[in-house]
């Protein structure tokens, strides 16, 4: 079946799922597949359920309502290339080793506050999640917010094929996914496929003027937009980060802005949010106001409270980059009983044992009532902290401490699933 008719069943049917499980009446299921799952065998199942198209690249049945494509993935990603061209909108992606979930929420939020904004849910940024985003966006929209997540060269360019932003926002290259990259240089060159793309096609980049090396990965690109912590279109530094994150701004936007966020590490983030409002000229007291009503609920810079005690919880994600930060951040915090609770970082290839070994030695350097590590690399590794070999575990010993008034930093890769601790 050629794309432009398939186009016109989307359009009848725009709800897309995978997962028969959430299939509901009308919904369009595509049957994709991979090393462990095949959804060719659940597709007369979607069809049971009220989907009213299952596409398939494994003949099971016959049934008009079962429409045969080559491959089911390549079929999803040309359908969001296609609707993608019916978009005449600003297309803004977002990527980054650490920060670009945040990012992108704060900049939707902001965007939000004035247009008709369309943006990735969660953190859907893969091979998947970037197409059915896409897919998810009305005709009506007036703008789109796309993350695009990766763990190895090219893939950020294949994303632009059918994505085709028209802005591109690197938040920074930092040590996540070395072994899929192969190093720092690797990780910026794999980013940096997205500056290539807005190179090639005179876009704009909405750049962090802090950072030397995405000038660099710049070089050529006619059209920025800076925001920075001393120079750029918008300015401003953080006046303290207890327990929340406060803005005062110096250029492009004065005044102060009072953060719901823990740590000043998300300074970048809401600067560069605060730069895309201005770029596309949203009215100051709606950027303000969309800064200041956005409280993280993802497991991202949370800040909880559990009886009487303070957590920090920081979940979702860690690489050593996002891990030393929110470490030193934790240590400059100024309170007693203060707790770590580290998962071990995931991905990082060689260069693991190292890494978690500067960690180690980064604890060390300030003093703690308590320290927890947890999973992973952690086992290899000789030091007197107490560690467990999961989250479970860790959680059993959480519980029989019976804390009070203390804070507490949780904080690991995905996998450790680390919140399962409160």
């Amino acid at each position: 079946m050629q794309v432009a008719h398939l186009y016109q069943l989307y359009l009848q049917h725009p709800s897309i799922q995978t997962d028969t499980r959430k299939v509901q009446a009308g919904d369009f299921f595509f049957a994709l597949k991979g090393p462990n799952f095949n959804g060719n065998l659940f597709a007369e199942k979607a069809l049971e359920l009220g989907a009213a198209y299952a596409v398939i690249d494994e003949a099971t049945a016959n049934n008009p309502r079962l429409i045969l494509v080559d491959d089911v993935l390549q079929t999803l990603q040309d359908l969001a290339a296609y609707h993608r061209q019916q978009l005449q909108i600003p297309v803004i992606a977002i990527t980054g080793s650490n920060g670009k979930t945040t990012t992108k929420e704060l900049v939707a939020a902001v965007l939000r506050s004035h247009f008709k904004t369309s943006t990735t849910i969660g953190n859907l940024n893969n091979h998947i999640g970037v197409p059915l985003t896409l897919l998810k966006i009305p005709l009506d929209t007036e703008i789109a917010v796309i993350e695009m997540g990766a763990n190895h060269q090219k893939e950020i360019e294949g994303y632009c094929v059918y994505t085709q932003p028209t802005h591109g926002i690197i938040t920074n290259c930092g040590k996540a996914h070395l072994e899929g990259f192969g190093g720092v240089e690797g990780i910026r060159k794999g980013k940096g496929e997205l500056f290539d793309f807005i190179r090639d096609h005179e876009g704009t980049v909405i750049r962090f003027s802090d950072y030397d090396y995405l000038q660099e990965m710049s070089a050529g690109i006619s059209n920025i937009f800076e925001y920075g912590t001393t120079t750029g279109h918008i300015i401003g530094t953080a006046t303290t980060s207890e327990p929340f994150l406060e803005i005062h701004l110096t250029k492009g936007l004065l005044g102060t802005v009072k953060t719901q966020l823990v740590g000043d590490y998300n300074l970048p983030n809401v600067l560069c949010a605060i730069a895309v409002g201005k770029y596309f000229k949203v009215p100051e007291d709606k950027i303000i106001a969309a800064i200041e009503n956005y409280a993280p609920s993802n497991s991202r810079s949370q800040l909880m409270q559990l009886g009487s005690n303070q957590i920090i919880l920081d979940a979702y994600n860690a690489n050593p980059s996002s891990m030393k930060l929110a470490i030193e951040n934790f240590a400059r915090l100024n309170a007693p009983h203060k707790i770590l609770m580290l998962g071990a970082m995931m991905e990082l290839g060689v260069d693991s044992i190292l890494e978690h070994e500067e960690i180690i030695a980064l604890i060390k350097k300030y003093s703690w009532e308590q320290v927890v590590l947890v999973g992973g690399d952690f086992a290899k590794l000789t030091n007197d902290f107490i560690y467990f070999p999961d989250s479970i575990a860790a959680k059993d010993w959480f519980q029989q401490q019976q804390f009070t008034n203390r804070y507490l930093l949780i904080k690991g890769s995905r996998s450790m699933q680390m919140e399962k601790i409160i």
